[in-house]
């Protein structure tokens, strides 16, 4: 079927008004009014330049939907009335607050037709044949600052709660106690994700392979460290050996909860590959990851943009921030201590109680002969059989201060342990900002600084052509490794920024682990309570002889 001209144009304003974007009818004004269907959208090259400039101006960034309020401020800045204004709102589909680049272009056509004299409708411009009619609204440049920015646009604010960071994922590391190899044992570790919902077995050097590469493509953020490594002479032989290695693997959880649960870590391939790969050489599939993707300078989209979203007073927030933060540090460092000293008591509680009970079952059971002296043969005899009943009490006494210090271990002890892996975490990213950003950029600087001294001299004295030239290439590239590591040392500080607030977003887990300590405090007590209470009870009737004689009260009077 031949299309004119004028039809060709009626179809594309049907196309542009068609409620089904991805359906559209379109009619053919000609003899036989044939209708057929097609898929696809209204492009660019359908509408004038001019559309586009206006569209491109008031859009944000990374949205090309408009929002309904900035088109009210367009519609302002027109001589329409009130009314026909709100005809076009009427017109127009902006459901969720915004209007689609195809809607807003519709409302730049409406506009114009009002502009016009016209009743602004969808069906008058199935006759405008030509072209699309240019609204009056002024130079596309001018109408940017009716442009809204939304808080979240901004890049280096982020917008997290606790609650977010903490529900991105929860690893679980276990330690499987098999010893394999011949002539050497090592230990291996189980890793569940609740995320990726999957169990991987991972050693040690699997950890230090995977730390290594996210330091070295997250440089400019908070890579926690791992547990120390130590060689072992036997797996799990001695006792010492035992409490080592449950606090690595305590550590070693501790980093991946940290790590899994980073803003921008979560859904970085390695940490995906560390997590779920189930192959038989994973160092090798971390370490092609990491070739892929290189560090994280050389893939943000903000790299070299970083210093237009920086406040002015960058350097002195850095300096506050790092301050209050290293205080914080200090504090918490000292509530960890006193926690572990109060578990360490709870556990040592424990093994008093025990062994308090089983010198009164030993006193009890004693079947030494009694010398007859009047009645105290009876008397000790009665007492010593009440005495063998009462060992059961106190090891449930026992078994209570060792469950409550297993609570004030993980519930308190824990938490405050991995705050303060986060805040170490926090005070090396700084040092490696000082020692390593700031360090080299400084050391480029002198050299380039000493290369332009020997370009001066090669000018004054008379040198061949050749080594000129040579120093001439050796400026023009240090000149662009100096360009780099300013940019560099920038998307430093846009990072520092970030992980800044990462900290103080983390800083309501206080409440969960003074929560956490308090519950464990009372449920200690309450069951701890209970027992000594039906030991009372116990004791009240046990101690009267056949001489009618009753111990001393058991409570003070």
């Amino acid at each position: 079927m031949k299309v004119g001209k004028n039809t060709r144009r009626s179809l594309q304003l049907q196309l542009l008004f068609s409620p089904f974007p991805q359906e559209i009818t379109w009619r053919c004004r000609c003899a036989h009014m044939t209708t057929w269907t097609m898929e696809g959208e209204i492009n660019e090259g359908s509408v004038p330049l001019y559309y586009r400039e206006v569209h491109q101006a008031i859009s944000s960034r990374t949205d090309e939907r408009v929002q309904i309020e900035v088109f009210h401020r367009l519609l302002n800045r027109t001589d329409l009335s009130i009314n026909q204004q709100n005809q076009i709102t009427d017109h127009i589909d902006h459901g969720n607050g915004f209007l689609s680049k195809v809607s807003f272009y519709k409302a730049l056509a409406l506009i114009a037709l009002a502009q016009q004299g016209k009743q602004p409708s969808p069906k008058l411009l199935e006759n405008c044949i030509q072209e699309f009619p240019k609204p009056q609204l002024g130079e596309p440049k001018d109408l940017q600052n009716l442009r809204m920015q939304p808080v979240q646009e901004n890049p280096l604010l982020l917008s997290l709660t606790l609650t977010n960071l903490l529900g991105k994922d929860t690893i679980k590391v276990e330690l499987i106690p098999e010893k394999k190899g011949l002539f050497l044992k090592h230990v291996e570790y189980q890793v569940t994700s609740q995320r990726f919902k999957i169990s991987v077995y991972r050693r040690y050097s699997d950890f230090d392979i995977f730390h290594e590469l996210l330091l070295q493509r997250y440089a400019y953020r908070m890579v926690p460290a791992l547990p120390p490594k130590r060689v072992l002479k036997g797996v799990l032989a001695s006792v010492s050996e035992r409490e080592f290695i449950e606090g690595r693997r305590r550590g070693l959880g501790r980093f991946l909860n940290l790590v899994a649960r980073h803003p921008f870590f979560s859904e970085d391939e390695l940490v995906k590959t560390f997590l779920t790969f189930n192959g038989s050489d994973v160092q090798t599939k971390l370490r092609d990851a990491f070739k892929k993707m290189g560090d994280e300078f050389m893939t943000c989209r903000y790299a070299t943009q970083a210093k237009e979203y920086l406040p002015a007073d960058i350097q002195s927030r850095f300096s506050v921030s790092r301050e209050l933060i290293r205080n914080i540090h200090n504090s918490f460092q000292k509530l960890r201590d006193r926690a572990d000293r109060m578990a360490e008591r709870s556990k040592e509680n424990a093994t008093d109680l025990l062994m308090f009970g089983k010198e009164i079952s030993a006193l009890g059971s004693d079947a030494s002969p009694v010398p007859v002296l009047d009645s105290s043969k009876s008397t000790w005899g009665d007492l010593r059989n009440s005495l063998r009943g009462l060992s059961a009490e106190f090891s449930l006494l026992a078994e209570n201060a060792a469950e409550q210090g297993r609570r004030e271990e993980d519930d308190v002890v824990e938490k405050l342990n991995l705050f303060l892996d986060l805040l170490q975490s926090y005070r090396d990213l700084c040092e490696r900002h000082e020692k390593g950003v700031l360090h080299e950029h400084q050391k480029a600087l002198q050299k380039y600084s000493v290369m332009k001294r020997q370009m001066m001299s090669a000018t004054v004295q008379p040198k061949e052509q050749v080594s000129v030239e040579q120093l001439e290439s050796r400026i023009v590239q240090q000149e662009n490794a100096i360009q780099t590591m300013e940019l560099r040392n920038y998307f430093s500080l846009f990072c520092l920024h970030q992980e800044s607030q990462l900290v103080f977003t983390y800083l309501p887990i206080t409440s969960h682990i003074l929560g956490a300590f308090v519950s464990s405090q009372v449920q200690g007590h309450r069951e701890m309570g209970q027992v000594w209470n039906n030991l009372h009870s116990k004791l009240s009737g046990l101690f009267t002889g056949n001489n009618g004689l009753q111990s001393p009260p058991l409570t003070p009077k």
